[in-house]
């Protein structure tokens, strides 16, 4: 079966956008309702070749993230097929899935809450008033970005794959000045992808897409300033060839056309 954009939109969730999860239920308030907690939360969808999911498994309030299912989770909120939870996780849709495990509410009611809080952050027209926001909502896009581009790759995006097919050794990163927190890459090597979280410390990246400060990184990253005027007045600054700006800005604004 070729890959569809249903396809294409629900690796990104499962992949990229669900393991944000865990920055959220850890780096907010909402990490005292995970507190000294155990089980498994899952999200899953059914889809043509079998159930697909992402899985976070607890450990006394500690987080790991699985991708894939889980054979016997706590809590599974499980959609009927991949478009419902495409639609539901883009806000085009209000239809809850099954939940299973409805009794676990120590657990059902904090996933329920963190999930509305990513939705709320994802969904964000402009920067939120809280600092502590910003900067968060500068690392999960920057983990979103860098980990939706190679989900594109790894799932067959033919303009994402063909340019990972022909690319020598190279990595790809973006990063927030004296924030060190704020950083993440994507090594391409003959047809391969890999993203990570954090600097790049083996070499100085091919390319970096540079910010001054969290503020700057919010007005390209929604949209709300011209990447043209914010490098001329170095609240962006390209660190390699300006042609290869625009091609990872090509790619970021296609994970993002499937994930909204």
């Amino acid at each position: 079966m070729a890959p569809t954009d249903e396809i294409y939109s629900a690796k990104i969730f499962f992949n990229a956008v669900l393991p944000l999860f865990k920055e959220i239920a850890l780096s907010t308030g909402l990490k005292r309702s995970f507190a000294g907690k155990n089980g498994v939360i899952q999200v899953s969808a059914i889809a043509d070749d079998g159930k697909w999911g992402t899985h976070f498994l607890l450990s006394n309030g500690a987080m790991t993230v699985q991708l894939g299912t889980h054979p016997s989770p706590t809590v599974d909120l499980e959609f009927k097929t991949l478009r419902s939870f495409n639609d539901f996780f883009k806000g085009t849709s209000k239809i809850l899935p099954k939940i299973k495990g409805i009794s676990h509410l120590g657990l059902l009611v904090p996933t329920f809450r963190t999930l509305l809080k990513m939705a709320a952050l994802l969904g964000a027209k402009g920067a939120p008033a809280n600092p502590q926001e910003r900067i968060l909502l500068v690392r999960l896009y920057f983990y979103l970005l860098s980990s939706g581009i190679s989900q594109l790759n790894k799932c067959g995006h033919p303009e994402v794959s063909s340019w990972a097919k022909t690319s020598p050794d190279r990595v790809y990163a973006w990063s927030v000045d004296n924030y060190p927190e704020l950083a993440a890459f994507i090594r391409v090597k003959a047809g391969k992808t890999k993203s990570s979280r954090g600097l790049y410390q083996r070499s100085k990246p091919f390319f970096t897409m540079r910010f001054d400060t969290p503020e700057s990184a919010l007005g390209i990253l929604l949209q709300k300033d011209d990447m043209l005027a914010s490098t001329t007045a170095k609240k962006l600054i390209m660190e390699g060839a300006p042609e290869f700006g625009a091609q990872i800005g090509n790619y970021m604004m296609l994970v993002g056309s499937y994930a909204k």
